[in-house]
């Protein structure tokens, strides 16, 4: 009885150390989603035409896919139209949340606010983002690999 006892909480210590690992690998993994799509939004967000080839390299940085190939084709129309205007985005994160998410995808919905100022609104204005982030897993990082506008 001792015996049966005795293997009965090896395995249930082994079944609790286990479910202790994958508890913490998706919160780890979770961690890692918000962070990378908090940056991605905020790069997405905060452009300055006086730097506008450093920071579009920092959003093409954080991106894959058709997400990635859609933003370097219009980068060139991008870079003459933002230069144009003289236009200065300051974004901020405000909120962010994975809707879904496995080991190699991820969805999450973020809440960015943003100031642009250019020729037409020298003063500022005040622009709230909400946008949903496609986060797909490539050689150890998360990319964005679709953004859309929603709400």
């Amino acid at each position: 009885m001792l015996a049966v006892a005795t293997v009965v909480t090896t395995a249930l210590s082994g079944w609790l150390c286990v479910q202790v690992y994958e508890q913490r690998a998706a919160a780890h993994r979770h961690q890692e989603i918000l962070a990378a799509a908090r940056q991605s939004a905020l790069n997405f967000t905060s452009l300055d035409y006086r730097r506008y080839e450093k920071d579009s390299a920092n959003v093409l940085g954080g991106a894959t896919g058709e997400f990635k190939e859609q933003f370097a084709a219009q980068t060139a129309e991008l870079t003459k139209l933002v230069a144009a205007n003289k236009s200065v985005s300051q974004g901020q994160v405000l909120e962010a949340g994975i809707t879904r998410a496995d080991e190699r995808t991820a969805r999450v919905l973020v809440v960015a606010d943003s100031k642009v100022t250019n020729t037409a609104a020298p003063e500022g204005q005040a622009r709230t983002y909400r946008l949903q982030l496609d986060l797909v897993l490539e050689r150890g990082r998360w990319l964005t690999s679709a953004v859309e506008f929603v709400g």
